[in-house]
C-alpha cells in the first residue's frame, strides 16, 4: 500500500527517556512551596498497557499526593514536573546521566511553579521543556 502525503518531520513534545518514578514512588519536593515529600499518584498524557504500572521520567508532568510539609498542604493532590530521577537515562549526545535522588518541583494548574526557587539541580531536559524551571534554578545539568 502506498503511503500518503508527505512525511512530517519535527520535534515530538516529549522525549524518550527512560522513565525512573513510578506510581506510588515517594520523591523529594525540591522547591520551597511549603511540600517536602510527594507520593506519585499518576502520570498526565500516559496511556498505559494493560497491568503496566506507569512510568515518568524527566520533564514529565506528574499528579502528585503530598505526604510532608505545612498542614495547609498536607493531603493535596497537585501536579508536579519530575526535575530529577536517579534511574540512568542516555542523552542525544551518548551520555549517560543519573542523579542523587528523584525530585519533583510542584506546579500551579495554569502550568507555573509554586515555589521561587528549587534546590538543587536542574535536568537539562526539564528546563528545556519547562521554561519558566530554568530562572529558579541555581544549576543546570
Amino acid at each position: 500500500m502506498a503511503k500518503r502525503g508527505p512525511k512530517v518531520t519535527g520535534v515530538s513534545y516529549r522525549l524518550d527517556l527512560t522513565p525512573g518514578v513510578f506510581m506510588e514512588s515517594l520523591v523529594k519536593v525540591a522547591d520551597n512551596s511549603g511540600a517536602t515529600l510527594a507520593r506519585v499518584i499518576g502520570v498526565v498524557r500516559y496511556k498505559p498497557v494493560w497491568r503496566r504500572i506507569p512510568g515518568a521520567s524527566v520533564g514529565d508532568m506528574v499528579v502528585v499526593s503530598i505526604r510532608a510539609g505545612k498542614p495547609e498542604l498536607r493531603k493535596q493532590v497537585m501536579r508536579a514536573v519530575v526535575i530529577r530521577q536517579r534511574r540512568p537515562y542516555r542523552r542525544a549526545d551518548g551520555t549517560w546521566i543519573a542523579f542523587e535522588d528523584n525530585a519533583v518541583v510542584i506546579m500551579t494548574p495554569e502550568g507555573e511553579p509554586k515555589g521561587t526557587e528549587i534546590r538543587g539541580p536542574l535536568a537539562k531536559e526539564a528546563a528545556e521543556r519547562w521554561p519558566s524551571l530554568a530562572p529558579l534554578a541555581t544549576i543546570i545539568v
